[in-house]
């Protein structure tokens, strides 16, 4: 049986890698918003900012990883303490990703202003899968920092719908590329802010499922979409 000495310093332990998490999971959810305002704005100060926000994603996930290990090696935590380090460690590569994919949108943002053109505002389909997303990390975010395993349960259904919006979007991408009224290369780019956005929406997926299984215990059975389709209508 640990002490009372080894139980306060595996307590203190858990407290700094909850505040660790806390802030990664903020710099990331700014990262993806400041990636989507530098999209729809075509704003270079805001793609710069999601560039140092990527650093500093980067940084503190190698320090999460350490405290984690150190938190194994030094107090073998067990039943829920043991699953809060090692769902910690897969949300910080989830919210690690986020930070990249969103370095990724800033970069197209980026070009597209230095090609002065857009076109983003007259695809009505992208900028409503940009929203969904942006939602999506907020409420993943936001039931980790809460422990709140009841209010994402069901975001992989969300998921489904930004996986519908994905398709429909490079339709029209590519609809108005054939008509000559959307630049080639341009498009191109609005085609990979699209998969960006979808990879986006599958992390925060998997940080809810995380989530879950931190508080409650309980994994999360993968179902496929056309499955989960099926579970509503029957017929």
């Amino acid at each position: 049986m640990p002490t009372a000495t080894e139980r306060k310093a595996l307590r203190k332990e858990l407290q700094k890698l909850n505040e660790y998490m806390v802030t990664l999971a903020e710099l990331s959810e700014i990262a993806i918003r400041k990636a989507a305002d530098s999209l729809a704005r075509l704003d270079p100060t805001s793609a710069e900012e999601v560039f140092t926000l990527d650093e500093e994603i980067y940084a503190l996930q190698i320090e999460i990883e350490k405290t984690c290990g150190d938190l194994i090696a030094l107090h073998a935590p067990v039943a829920s303490d043991l699953r809060t380090v090692t769902t910690s460690l897969k949300i910080t590569t989830d919210l690690d990703r986020i930070g990249r994919y969103a370095k990724d949108i800033a970069e197209t943002a980026l070009e597209l202003q230095a090609a002065g053109t857009s076109h983003y505002e007259k695809l009505p389909g992208l900028p409503q899968m940009v929203n969904q997303t942006v939602e999506m990390v907020d409420a993943a975010v936001d039931a980790f920092v809460r422990r709140d395993a009841q209010s994402v349960r069901n975001l992989a259904e969300v998921d489904d719908n930004v996986d519908l919006m994905q398709v429909q979007a490079i339709r029209e991408i590519v609809a108005r590329m054939k008509e000559g009224s959307l630049d080639i290369e341009v498009g191109t780019h609005f085609v990979l802010v699209a998969r960006y956005l979808e990879r986006i929406a599958d992390h925060a997926v998997n940080i809810a499922e995380r989530v879950v299984y931190m508080v409650t215990g309980e994994r999360v059975p993968r179902v496929r979409a056309a499955d989960r389709a099926k579970q509503l209508d029957p017929s």
